[in-house]
């Protein structure tokens, strides 16, 4: 049988008249942080991080061209760039915190208020744990994530004179202001998804 968000973890005991009350001032045996299910959810998270990026990769460099006065200009390929880098984000963190939320050990005689913050804990921690690989995986590869969308901007103009330097910087910032945005809504989305997986966890033991 389903139960509400406000009573999940709750464990209750018989009382003198027959009712059931709620039991306070237990302490779960297991602990707080389920790692192997932020593991999980983060290697899944920058997988999927990892395939989208290639994937917009590819359709980059399909549409830029080398020839001058032909392709996209540095502020239209900086925004779409910003724009796939949201919806990596929002796809990649979604699916880490479900895993993160769904595979984590069901806490006994918890308060709900503090199951629904552990379980929003865990997403947030398994979006920390895959933002860092991605960004290790980046540096290794001699990339930064903050001047991806720059560099691939700033090449688009084979003359550098000063119309399109001013547009190389414009583009580098929109993709950083992008960049940083995408990272903050992948961060509420792990959090929102890692919530729903513990739910169902605990609704489906």
């Amino acid at each position: 049988m389903n139960t509400s968000l406000y009573e999940r973890g709750a464990r209750t005991a018989p009382s003198a008249s027959g009712t059931s009350v709620a039991v306070s001032g237990v302490e779960t045996a297991a602990p707080a942080v389920s790692w192997p299910a932020i593991f999980a959810g983060a290697f899944v998270a920058a997988a999927v991080s990892v395939m989208l990026v290639a994937l917009g990769s590819g359709f980059g460099f399909a549409a830029v061209s080398p020839w001058p006065g032909t392709g996209p200009s540095p502020t239209t390929f900086a925004v779409s760039t910003g724009l796939w880098l949201i919806f990596t984000q929002w796809i990649a963190s979604a699916l880490g915190g479900y895993i993160a939320g769904r595979m984590r050990t069901k806490w006994v005689g918890v308060h709900t208020h503090e199951v629904f913050f552990r379980d929003t804990a865990h997403g947030f921690v398994t979006w920390a744990v895959a933002t860092v690989m991605v960004a290790l995986v980046a540096a290794a590869a001699g990339v930064s994530l903050a001047n991806m969308g720059a560099h691939a901007a700033a090449t688009l103009g084979a003359t550098p004179d000063a119309a399109q330097v001013d547009a190389s910087r414009k583009a580098a910032a929109a993709a950083s202001l992008f960049t940083g945005l995408s990272m903050v809504i992948g961060a509420f989305i792990a959090c929102v998804t890692a919530a729903l997986g513990g739910k169902l966890r605990d609704e489906h033991p």
